[in-house]
């Protein structure tokens, strides 16, 4: 029977705080977006850091009222495995009110479990590329540029990551994926395309929005901006590379915005001493930098999504991207994609956008006309259409057996 005249009953799993940074916004992004989609939501976050919708029911596992398990002092992966526990153990009891699980990883594997034995249909979100691409990828470049990464780094190779993650994914019926580029690294990990689920992430349109105001002079300089984590996986010394290598450095100004990894600083400290190189570290007033910026630059090679482009397109602001970042970043349409590590590409996009402003500004025109489309609202439509899909489909076995 079709769902399409009822609403979609979701239990949204998240172990981390519902609303605070990185991916924790993400997840707080998402709930927001299905809730004006219509879905009804069930969320169990480990804590709630921000208020979500009325419509949105929230059972924290990790809180109750101003009490918190501190995730330092239990551990993260303990707290994870904790949070799991308690949802899987919440199940039965409310299984007949749920249409559909959404778990996120690496604290899934006994509510994935407990899913399949209830025949509940379940998705688990992959934010970034596979963990294994992202491990290779990060440091065979970390190994070509003499960076080491601390044993803690995120990306640092570590064997029981990959492990649960792979239990996960054959347990849960379908893998949310936000790009083409993470159903890519999937595919050459050997997983069926139909176990696959596209969808999306967005932008808040209430933050990134357009200057109006602003003089755009031809002749002035350009302004670049690096927003994020800048690591070796976002590529910054490629995108330093092309800038001090294009003659837009004589008159322009590239401002770095994020923290970056002491070993990656001193590795790049020639180039980020250039005059015409700000580091400006972690900011709170993104939005500002963005409608002050001509050109947003994601030299990366390992995506999810590119949150920071969909940010850039509503705030008029050109993304110059690699191709891990396609989904919404399209060449000489909205944007200018060159491949990964391709310094001698992004240098010709630079100087491009530096010698001819007309460019610039059809580029920017069309990432405002286009940006209504990748607001969270929009995203929040689209999983919800994937959920439809999901619960449709009774999920065949030889999918879930994948």
């Amino acid at each position: 029977m079709s769902t399409n005249n009822r609403k979609i009953r979701v239990l949204y799993s998240f172990p981390h705080k519902l609303g605070a940074d990185r991916i924790c916004y993400t997840a707080w992004q998402q709930v927001n977006g299905l809730a004006a989609a219509g879905a009804d939501i069930l969320a169990f976050p480990g804590v709630l850091h921000r208020p979500v919708p009325p419509s949105v029911r929230v059972r924290p596992t990790l809180a109750r009222g101003k009490f918190r398990i501190p995730y330092k002092l239990l551990g993260t992966m303990r707290a994870l495995a904790l949070h799991d526990e308690i949802v899987a153990r919440r199940l039965p009891k409310i299984a007949g009110e749920i249409d559909i699980i959404h778990a996120w990883p690496d604290a899934a594997e006994r509510t994935l479990e407990k899913a399949r034995k209830l025949g509940i249909p379940s998705v688990i979100e992959r934010p970034n590329a596979h963990t294994r691409y992202a491990y290779d990828s990060v440091q065979k470049e970390s190994e070509r540029l003499g960076i080491v990464l601390p044993p803690n780094n995120e990306y640092a190779f570590k064997p029981d990551v990959l492990a649960r993650e792979d239990k996960e994914y054959g347990l849960a019926d379908y893998i949310l994926c936000a790009s083409d580029f993470t159903i890519r690294t999937f595919l050459d990990e050997g997983f069926p395309r139909e176990k696959l689920k596209k969808h999306g992430y967005g932008f808040d349109e209430k933050s990134f929005y357009p200057e109006t105001t602003r003089n755009r002079d031809p002749n002035r300089g350009l302004t670049v901006l690096f927003c994020g984590d800048a690591a070796v996986r976002k590529g910054v010394h490629f995108a330093l590379e092309a800038w001090l290598a294009s003659p837009a450095h004589d008159t322009g100004t590239f401002l770095i915005a994020g923290g970056m990894l002491p070993a990656y600083a001193e590795k790049l400290s020639s180039m980020l001493s250039h005059p015409s190189v700000r580091v400006l570290g972690h900011r709170n007033d993104v939005p500002e930098l963005m409608r002050e910026s001509d050109i947003l630059v994601l030299p990366s090679i390992e995506e999810g999504y590119g949150l920071v482009c969909a940010e850039a397109i509503g705030s008029g602001t050109v993304p110059l991207v690699s191709e891990a970042c396609t989904d919404i970043c399209r060449h000489m349409e909205n944007a200018l994609v060159h491949p990964i590590g391709d310094v001698r590409a992004l240098t010709e996009h630079i100087t491009a956008l530096h010698q001819d402003r007309s460019l610039l500004e059809r580029l920017r025109g069309a990432c405002l006309r286009m940006a209504p489309q990748f607001t969270w609202t929009a995203a929040g439509e689209r999983l919800l259409e994937v959920y439809r899909e999901v619960v449709d489909a009774r999920v065949p076995e030889a999918v879930r057996s994948a």
